[in-house]
């Protein structure tokens, strides 16, 4: 049998902010709940085919701790799924880019979003998108720290190596 193994960097969200989100993805998305923690994707599989270049990256990477500022609840992929949105994505763009140097020279932008309800194992409707809508969330998330994740045969992420966002 073939291993299917997807590795990821992500920010994840602190304990003490992620409180109310966490009972939410409990709550509406308890499959997406047991795989991983709150977070947010930096950087997708697909782009770091070349790991070795990546750690190095990370490794020398001297960036002071990013603050990513969240807008609105936001449903998407034809209302199934409900994510925190950003719209704050220079600084979160910026550290992309340093990280994919000489692996990527025009990594695609991206949007930092928070995802509540993944369609891949949840469905939202109206009347739950008006019970997540009456949370009251933080929208203003410190990370400190970025985490390389992996996830084998569809099973729980887990964090092989965190690299600390020092300034």
């Amino acid at each position: 049998m073939t291993t299917s193994i997807r590795r990821q960097l992500t920010l994840f969200l602190s304990q003490d902010n992620a409180e109310i989100i966490e009972k939410v993805r409990q709550k509406f998305n308890p499959k997406q709940f047991e795989l991983i923690k709150a977070h947010i994707t930096l950087c997708r599989e697909d782009e770091l085919e070349n790991i070795d270049q990546i750690l190095q990256n990370l490794i020398a990477l001297n960036e002071q701790k990013i603050t990513i500022q969240f807008e609105k609840l936001t449903r998407f992929d034809d209302g199934k799924g409900v994510y925190l949105l950003s719209e704050d994505t220079e600084n979160f763009n910026k550290l992309r880019q340093k990280i994919l140097t000489n692996v990527i020279n025009e990594p695609k932008k991206q949007i930092p979003h928070i995802t509540l309800m993944h369609p891949r194992n949840a469905t939202c409707n109206d009347e739950i998108f008006e019970q997540i809508s009456k949370q009251k969330f933080p929208l203003n998330f410190t990370f400190n720290e970025i985490s390389l994740i992996e996830q084998k045969n569809g099973g729980k992420w887990e964090i092989l190596k965190s690299f600390v966002l020092t300034k």
